[in-house]
């Protein structure tokens, strides 16, 4: 099963040898696997640097609970500023946008000056510049030495698909749009226990609107991660479909 998983992994990388790069992108990057992390767990953060993904999230919104964030603050403070994880790329999930723990967790963030900045539950462009604002990034990639995180949407209510247009041009910093296919299901009833068929339409108008604004864009997770074989059709799947990679929840995922 393992090897369905490399070969797939293997052919969305000579799919992608010449993959999307938005204009403003200051290098070229693989972004073939995200790996969630949560960033109230040490030792997962210890473990990133062993880990062969192309990106990681450190995450402190869906795997942090509110009595863990301070440790979660601290981790990111201790374990990841100043780290490079072997180059690989590193973006922070911060709390959603107006909730009480945003704008603390925006500060640990930048104070850790990642590659990137994930906002969850985007539905209005003023969100987008907003943050790019706070974060002082709201224009092109600066020069060598100087540093402003890009910013990174996650796509997962149907406001959000209603306003992709809108928010795929806020600003000239939000560089990848990335799936969230569980709240999505959640917010529009749709059952995904036989799959993802029903939402295909959906994924196909992000895939769309990220390429029509020069943006990556990143496949949402698959749940089951004791499941490669299934894993392995859906990063198929993904790939003819036009993603760029695939976020994941587990390092067996990779």
């Amino acid at each position: 099963m393992g090897n369905n998983i490399l070969a797939s992994h293997a052919k969305w990388g000579q799919k992608h040898a010449m993959v999307f790069i938005p204009e403003h992108a200051e290098k070229f990057r693989f972004r073939r696997s995200a790996l969630f992390m949560p960033a109230s767990n040490a030792r997962a953060l210890e473990k990133a640097r062993t880990l062969s993904c192309d990106t990681l999230i450190f995450d402190l919104e869906d795997a942090v609970a509110d009595d863990a964030r301070g440790t979660a603050h601290e981790n990111l403070l201790t374990l990841v500023k100043g780290e490079e994880f072997g180059g690989r790329e590193r973006v922070i999930r911060v709390s959603a946008y107006g909730s009480p723990t945003f704008s603390e967790d925006l500060a640990v963030a930048l104070a850790c000056q990642p590659d990137a900045i994930l906002l969850p539950k985007v539905e209005q462009a003023g969100t987008i510049a907003e943050v790019a604002n706070l974060a002082g990034s709201d224009g092109p990639i600066p020069a060598p030495g100087l540093w402003t995180p890009a910013i990174w949407a996650m796509i997962e209510t149907p406001m959000a698909l209603l306003n992709l247009r809108e928010i795929c041009a806020a600003s000239k910093r939000l560089s990848c749009l990335v799936v969230g296919p569980n709240d999505l299901a959640k917010a529009t009833g749709t059952s995904m226990e036989q799959g993802r068929d029903a939402m295909l339409p959906w994924l196909m108008m992000i895939i769309a609107a990220a390429r029509a604004h020069g943006q990556s864009v990143l496949d949402g997770v698959y749940n089951n991660f004791r499941d490669i074989d299934g894993l392995a059709a859906e990063c198929a799947q993904g790939a003819s479909m036009g993603f760029d990679g695939k976020t994941l929840i587990h390092p067996s995922q990779i």
